[in-house]
């Protein structure tokens, strides 16, 4: 969805803070909300609740804003959760709209920028994943593609997970073998690649196919992808049919193996979506207080794939709210089918759908089916949405009692909110990198995983201690620097370090030098028969050992957050070292850019030879002007 525009939005800070203790008061948070409220206008727009350091409690739009902020002021009248609210609020932001369709996106666009602490939160990291099918050449590429859609071409999704795109871009080159190539590899090609070896693409590069034959057989993928299938199995059959009674059966033999992946492929749709067309599936499932949201994504009567979504912040907020709150963050990236099929009516559902249509430049109807292929469509999603959902409240139930083990094995005044895990490497004391990865109650929190790039600040890159230190120095510094109080949830309960008593003594000694006495600390170490039994030994702060069952769960689960921060600090360390592996010596001399520098490099063969040749021979380089020879070498002769 586009952007806010200046011509559509007029936002105006409305301040009203109160001296004094930001503990929270209600009578202080609703005199903050009516002096706002004198100023507010009979417009449609978007409200935004702040506290006294100007974080963003709640986002909400209206149709008249001054009707409804000035609810917030009838104290009795609002659950528990809105009071808390206004008991922390000490000033608003107002945005007008023209009208309350443009103020449900803008709402939507604020929640996922601001992520406020009371709004329903759609805890999704990644973009949804696309098949495009290039229209920039004359021979279109077939690839997967996340991200903003500025390539020409046709997008077709969204699909639930790469999974689901990777198994149709799978049958896409067994069916009717489009190159999944780059251009640069397409052009420089003068022999078929083992793609067309193993019958998954034409090979046009080498002229194995020419335009018009590759241009039917994109045809078809359209067809295919727009849910056509049926006539492509039609056409694929004739072909075979011709090809063997022209006795070329080597081509009917290529006819008849694509149709039996496009069998395959039909055989495969987990979801019978016959006669659905375009249309996005959602059905709700409430219990013990967790909501979860299954949605079914349908494109040209195929099963697209299937995803589970867990909304956060849903305590005492009705279903339906939790619903329309949804939706409108989901489809603030991902662009809506014009079917939008859900398990009950929604209060906003007028409005929601001439939100989405505007935003989508195209009519979007929600509705909730009533008989034949869509109620049993949703009635497998509602299925599902239960079933999802007691596997996360299992999932959520074991989760909480490790960490209660946890906290009783490690001594901690409760189960651990955030648990840190860090660790280090290098070789040989190259390319040194720091890691730490962050796990709480909810699994691995990736959005927040960190790289340390080693300077050797506190030691040399090969030592193992000093570069803990470097770390743990950097870390905690800032984090003094930009939370002393500690009062938000950036500050962790517990600390693994994946390693022995040195580096526990190392991030000791730099917590204790920072005033840091009450964060636990703990080494995870290989045990003496590691890799036999897979015994691991827990170094604790106050110098005790110790070790677990090798079948307590507890300690599969320690194992599992020490093997994550190695994964990660590997694929890191490994990025890092392949981007050193394609550096050059002259990428450190300034204002030489790539063409001189190929100059250097194809005149004198290596970086040493340019470092150490006269400024003579330097200025008869071709393509080198006697300033940038000069340049180059006071560079590293000053050095």
């Amino acid at each position: 969805m586009s952007a806010p525009t200046s011509d559509r939005f007029n936002e105006e800070q409305q301040t009203y803070t109160l001296r004094g203790s930001d503990t929270p008061d209600l009578d202080a948070g609703v005199a903050a909300i009516r002096n706002v409220l004198q100023t507010l206008p009979q417009r449609s727009g978007v409200y935004r609740m702040q506290d006294a350091k100007g974080d963003v409690l709640y986002i909400g739009k209206a149709r008249s804003l001054k009707h409804r902020v000035a609810n917030y002021t009838q104290i009795k009248a609002l659950p528990k959760r809105l009071q808390r609210m206004v008991s922390q609020t000490r000033s608003m932001t107002i945005v007008t709209t023209n009208n309350e369709a443009e103020a449900l996106l803008l709402e939507a666009q604020l929640i996922k920028r601001y992520r406020p602490a009371y709004n329903v939160l759609l805890r999704d990291d990644k973009s949804f994943p696309f098949i495009l099918l290039r229209a920039d050449s004359d021979f279109p590429r077939v690839q997967k593609h996340r991200g903003a859609r500025r390539a020409v071409g046709n997008y077709y999704g969204p699909f639930a997970s790469a999974g689901s795109v990777n198994n149709t871009l799978n049958a896409l080159q067994k069916l009717f073998l489009l190159r999944s190539c780059t251009d640069g590899f397409f052009k420089t090609r003068d022999r078929p690649c083992l793609l067309y070896q193993i019958k998954r693409c034409s090979a046009p590069c080498v002229g194995r196919i020419d335009k018009d034959g590759y241009a039917e057989l994109v045809g078809d993928a359209k067809d295919f992808l727009a849910g056509k299938s049926t006539q492509v199995q039609a056409k694929l059959g004739a072909q075979m049919q011709t090809a063997a009674e022209n006795m070329d059966f080597e081509l009917a033999a290529l006819f008849r193996d694509r149709l039996r992946a496009l069998t395959f492929v039909q055989g495969t749709q987990a979801i019978n979506a016959e006669g659905v067309g375009d249309a996005d599936v959602f059905a709700l499932a409430c219990q013990d207080g967790l909501i979860g949201i299954q949605a079914f994504f349908i494109r040209g009567g195929q099963n697209w794939g299937h995803r589970s979504f867990f909304p956060t912040h849903t305590a005492e907020v009705p279903e339906d709210e939790v619903m329309t709150s949804f939706l409108t963050q989901f489809y603030e990236e991902v662009p809506p089918a014009r079917h939008i099929l859900l398990d009950r009516e929604l209060e906003e559902g007028e409005l929601l759908a001439q939100a989405l249509g505007d935003a989508a430049g195209y009519k979007v109807a929600l509705s909730v089916p009533q008989r034949g292929d869509r109620r049993r469509l949703m009635e497998q999603a509602k299925r599902n949405a239960v079933e999802a959902l007691e596997r996360r409240l299992a999932e959520s139930t074991t989760q909480a009692k490790l960490l209660r083990e946890i906290a009783e094995l490690f001594e901690l005044e409760g189960p651990p909110d955030r648990i840190e895990i860090y660790d280090n490497s290098h070789i040989q004391g190259t390319n040194a990198l720091g890691a730490m990865v962050v796990a709480g109650p909810e699994g691995f929190r990736k959005g927040q995983y960190r790289k340390f790039n080693i300077k050797g600040n506190e030691a040399a890159t090969d030592d193992d201690f000093g570069m803990m230190r470097e770390v743990f120095r950097r870390r905690f510094t800032r984090q003094m620097e930009e939370n002393p109080d500690r009062d938000d949830a950036s500050w962790p309960d517990l600390v693994l370090i994946d390693g022995g008593r040195g580096q526990l003594n190392a991030a000791k000694t730099v917590l204790e030098d920072l005033g840091i006495e009450d964060v636990c600390l703990v080494g995870v170490a290989k045990g003496p028969n590691h890799g036999r039994e897979g015994r691991e030994v827990f170094h604790l702060m106050d110098g005790r050992e110790l070790t677990l069952p090798v079948n307590a769960p507890v300690l599969f689960y320690l194992q599992r957050l020490r093997d994550e921060v190695h994964r990660f600090v590997i694929g890191a360390h490994r990025d890092k070292r392949a981007k050193a592996m394609g550096a050059s010596p002259l990428d450190e001399v300034p204002g030489i850019g790539p063409a001189r520098k190929k100059a250097l490099l194809m005149h004198f063969g290596t970086g040493r030879a340019v470092r150490n040749a006269s400024l003579d021979d330097l200025q008869r380089a071709p393509g080198v002007s006697g300033a940038v020879a000069q340049q180059v070498y006071d560079f590293y002769h000053a050095r």
